[in-house]
C-alpha cells in the first residue's frame, strides 16, 4: 500500500476515535435529554466511519457490509429516539 495512503488512513482513524470520545463525554454529561440524542446520532456516524476506514485499510468488504448494518440501524433508532422526545410515544 502507499505510504501516503497508509498515513491518511491512520489519520482518519485517529480523528474518527477523537470524534468518538467526544462524543461519549456528551452522552454521559449532555444537559437535555435532546443533546444525547444528538450525541448518540453523531457517534454512529463515527462508528460507520471507522468500520470504513478499517475496510479501506484490511482491504476486506465484511468491513462495509457492517458499515451498512451500522448505517441502517443507526437512522432507525435516530427516528426512533426523536419521535419518543417529541410525542412521548414509539409506535401509536
Amino acid at each position: 500500500m502507499n505510504s501516503l495512503l497508509e498515513l491518511a488512513i491512520g489519520y482518519a482513524f485517529v480523528c474518527a476515535i477523537l470524534a468518538m470520545v467526544f462524543c461519549a463525554v456528551r452522552l454521559l454529561i449532555g444537559p437535555s435529554a435532546h443533546d444525547r440524542v444528538l450525541a448518540l446520532d453523531t457517534l454512529w456516524m463515527c462508528c460507520m466511519l471507522l468500520a470504513l476506514t478499517l475496510g479501506i485499510r484490511f482491504g476486506s468488504p465484511i468491513y462495509f457490509e457492517f458499515a451498512l448494518l451500522i448505517a441502517l440501524l443507526g437512522f432507525v433508532s435516530t427516528v426512533a429516539l426523536t419521535k419518543f422526545l417529541m410525542r412521548g410515544e414509539v409506535i401509536e
